[in-house]
């Protein structure tokens, strides 16, 4: 997260966004959408308001319009949900329940979760009988090849980039818009029901990878370039009947989407309404005052914090919270290609400077988030927290003070920090830790939709930004590589390692590890290389994120997934009752 994630961008507290994209197992693997220390519970075994019956309309509320619909450049939370969920299948998807269940892969729109060979350097994938695009024309093999060949489109960027890390024979390709195809020994077609890849090392987990929008179809004959993510042709449950961004879209049925094919997405409701215009505090007023249609209504984007005493002290709408852990890391990002964070005693001065207590706090406090101590979430390393460097959470100005001096600042800098508009009071809190040690931060505010744009232009990029990472999958292998693998980074359109960070020794540490079949040593292996880069210092790690959403009281179905940064799934949710 993407990215999520791997990153791509998270809607956090207030649209403040956290990049990447969202796969992670709960603290809670009981039940889910439990945020004990905001003294939550769910009703239903982790499932607010039990099944949902079929039809009537579904209200999703939200402030910002979708980045990228496009299943080649969607990998942000909580688009990237809306997406695998309600518009578009892929190979293979998670298991739509709470808790641990819902960290188990099933097939999609292949008939299993695939088949390895040549220690598994090479995948086979067979589709399901009868699978038919919104228009009812056949889902074929060689659409799922396509969508991936544009994941290399350069005029398609952002998306995930798993195909160009593990594809064979990938070197120099550029995408499929310009009429080039990648050859047989990267994906082979033999015919419209079988697809097969070709991996440049062993991936055991390629299985899982392919729950990525990327290994999702798109139809030849539908392309329209960067305009595909206003209209993605459906192969899900639902189709877009209109969508006027940045203010609504509607969703209705996909009449050629078979059920029967697809024993994960129950498409409850007839028509899914999302409403993009909202301000402000204004989604939690409507779901706390919970009249008329808000009663059918969910939220898209996390529960402000001056809401959540009103929420927490009365007990009807405390029963419709869902504060699940997320598995994400927010961090401090820094710019490692400019000057002063091109020093990496700089980059540990900011391990100490920071004042994490008081970030947490303008995030809302324990009952959003816990402290973070290391990149890895405690949901990659067996559920235990790791604290590196043994630092107070509210830091340590005076270690942080004689990094700067030892560094030849002694007297501090000036930098500057981009953030969303909802993540300023964020920011904020870490331009005033940065002051005690004579760090001077110029803050600049830009639409949530804009954050990647800056951050992925080496020339736009400043020295700060408050982003993160969600991991694709319950693995390692999809944070760490994702955020500081140095070769994947580019000068604009740059995505997951947004600080720039290049490391031969990492990177190569990274090849290595990401070769290890036996996944006790690859899991031990992934904790040493977090410590050697938390020694490097590229980020600080702030937060990891608990999710609360609320949802309306003829709402049913809802949970907080363990996947996708403890979104909502949309797959189960509907309403109670239809009138």
């Amino acid at each position: 997260m993407n990215r999520r994630s791997h990153v791509a961008l998270a809607a956090a507290i207030a649209a403040s966004l956290t990049l990447g994209l969202g796969a992670c197992s709960s603290s809670n693997s009981g039940g889910g959408g439990n945020g004990d220390q905001a003294g939550v519970t769910t009703q239903g075994n982790g499932i607010i308001g039990g099944t949902p019956v079929k039809g009537g309309t579904l209200t999703i509320l939200s402030n910002q319009d979708f980045d990228q619909l496009d299943p080649a450049r969607n990998w942000t939370m909580p688009v990237m949900d809306v997406g695998v969920r309600l518009l578009y299948r892929t190979l293979t998807t998670f298991k739509a329940a709470p808790g641990a269940d819902g960290l188990k892969v099933e097939p999609d729109l292949a008939t299993d979760l695939g088949t390895p060979s040549d220690d598994a350097r090479t995948w086979t994938f067979h589709l399901k009988d009868g699978l038919t695009y919104e228009d009812g024309t056949p889902i074929v093999a060689g659409d799922i090849k396509y969508n991936v060949e544009r994941s290399f489109s350069a005029e398609l960027a952002g998306g995930p980039d798993y195909a160009a890390r593990y594809l064979a024979g990938v070197d120099g390709y550029k995408g499929p818009l310009a009429g080039e195809h990648l050859g047989k020994d990267s994906i082979e077609v033999p015919d419209a029901k079988t697809i097969v890849f070709h991996l440049k090392r062993p991936v055991a987990e390629f299985g899982q990878t392919v729950t990525l929008p990327t290994f999702s179809p798109v139809p030849v004959a539908k392309e329209t370039g960067a305009n595909y993510s206003n209209h993605p042709v459906s192969s899900g449950p639902y189709k877009i009947e209109s969508y006027d961004r940045g203010k609504r879209m509607v969703l209705v049925r996909n009449t050629n989407w078979d059920a029967a094919s697809d024993p994960v997405r129950k498409a409850y409701p007839d028509k899914i309404v999302v409403d993009q215009t909202l301000k402000g505090t204004g989604i939690a007023d409507r779901l706390i005052a919970d009249q008329g249609d808000d009663k059918n209504a969910i939220s898209y984007v996390d529960l402000t914090p001056a809401k959540m005493s009103e929420v927490l002290t009365n007990p009807d709408v405390k029963a419709r919270l869902i504060s699940e852990n997320g598995g994400c890391t927010t961090m401090l990002d820094m710019n490692t290609t400019k000057a002063p964070f091109d020093n990496a005693k700089v980059r540990r001065a900011m391990q100490y400077a920071v004042d994490k207590e008081s970030f947490a706090a303008a995030m809302g406090g324990p009952a959003f988030n816990d402290i973070a101590t290391t990149y890895l979430p405690p949901a990659l390393t067996s559920g235990a927290p790791v604290d590196h460097f043994m630092i107070k959470p509210a830091g340590d100005p005076d270690k942080a003070k004689q990094l700067l001096a030892e560094a030849g600042l002694p007297n501090g800098f000036d930098t500057e920090m981009v953030t969303s508009t909802g993540g300023k009071q964020q920011a904020e809190a870490i331009q005033a830790a940065l002051k005690r040690v004579g760090v001077n931060v110029t803050i600049t505010t830009v639409d949530p939709t804009a954050v990647n744009s800056i951050v992925g232009d080496k020339d736009k990029q400043p020295g700060l930004a408050q982003l993160g990472w969600c991991p694709d999958y319950p693995s390692a292998g999809t944070f760490l590589p994702m955020i500081y693998d140095g070769r994947q980074v580019r000068d604009k359109g740059n995505n997951g390692n947004m600080t720039r960070f290049n490391d031969p020794a990492v990177n190569a540490e990274l090849d290595r590890i990401a070769g290890l079949s036996d996944l006790q040593k690859a899991n031990a292996a992934w904790l040493d290389l977090d410590a050697k880069i938390m020694d490097a210092s590229p980020a600080v790690p702030l937060v990891w994120q608990k999710k609360p959403l609320l949802v309306g009281s003829n709402i049913a179905g809802a949970f907080g997934s363990p996947i996708w940064s403890a979104q909502i799934d949309y797959a189960t949710i509907g309403l109670k009752s239809v009138k």
